[in-house]
């Protein structure tokens, strides 16, 4: 999470959307960087709103518009998992090492969720459908567009490194499970859709 007091800006670490890399390339000009522990890094928007919120707000005199990047449903946990199947976590609840894809989307939709596959959900993460939600929603696949809106707020050249990448490896999707996971999470696909295309 990052917080830009003259430009009354809230960044929020959507995982697995390339927060690493913006925060590394942007920490030196936010008056607030949280990158640890992953809780606070990764804030979602209810607690910004319910404990962050309110303090920036009431010691600036202003309202912080709040922003985050969403990526694509099915892409969003290939990423999850492709990154717990990584060389060192082999062996442990959260390896993915040795399974399939299908077998990851599979966990994640069952209950309760093994460690594996309980990686949460963008749209409960970025408050869809509620009161309070983020402000503006970028798609991920389109960066560039955040980019440009962050180079138009903040007055300067913005140029991300590629960091905290998942491994490369195909996850391909069982049309069933996809089915399933798209009926299932609807919330999720139904706000993907719903974000402005560059």
């Amino acid at each position: 999470m990052l917080v830009f007091w003259e430009q009354r800006l809230v960044f929020l670490a959507t995982p697995k959307t390339g927060s690493t890399a913006i925060q590394a390339a942007l920490e030196s000009m936010a008056e607030i960087s949280v990158q640890r522990p992953p809780a606070l890094k990764h804030t979602t928007v209810g607690r910004y709103r319910r404990f962050l919120g309110p303090w920036l707000e009431k010691s600036s005199g202003h309202e912080f518009e709040v922003v985050a990047l969403m990526r694509e449903p099915v892409s969003w946990l290939g990423s999850w998992f492709r990154y717990r199947g990584r060389d060192g976590i082999e062996g442990s609840k959260r390896s993915t090492k040795g399974m399939s894809f299908d077998d990851f989307v599979a966990a994640y939709l069952s209950k309760p969720v093994a460690d594996f596959a309980n990686v949460g959900s963008q749209a409960r993460f970025l408050g869809a459908g509620k009161p309070g939600g983020v402000d503006r929603v970028f798609r991920y696949e389109e960066i560039g567009t955040f980019v440009d809106f962050l180079e138009d707020r903040l007055g300067c050249e913005i140029i991300l490194p590629r960091l905290n990448v998942s491994p490369e490896g195909a996850t391909p999707l069982s049309a069933p499970l996809l089915d399933r996971l798209k009926r299932e999470r609807a919330e999720d696909f139904t706000l993907y859709e719903s974000l402005q295309r560059s």
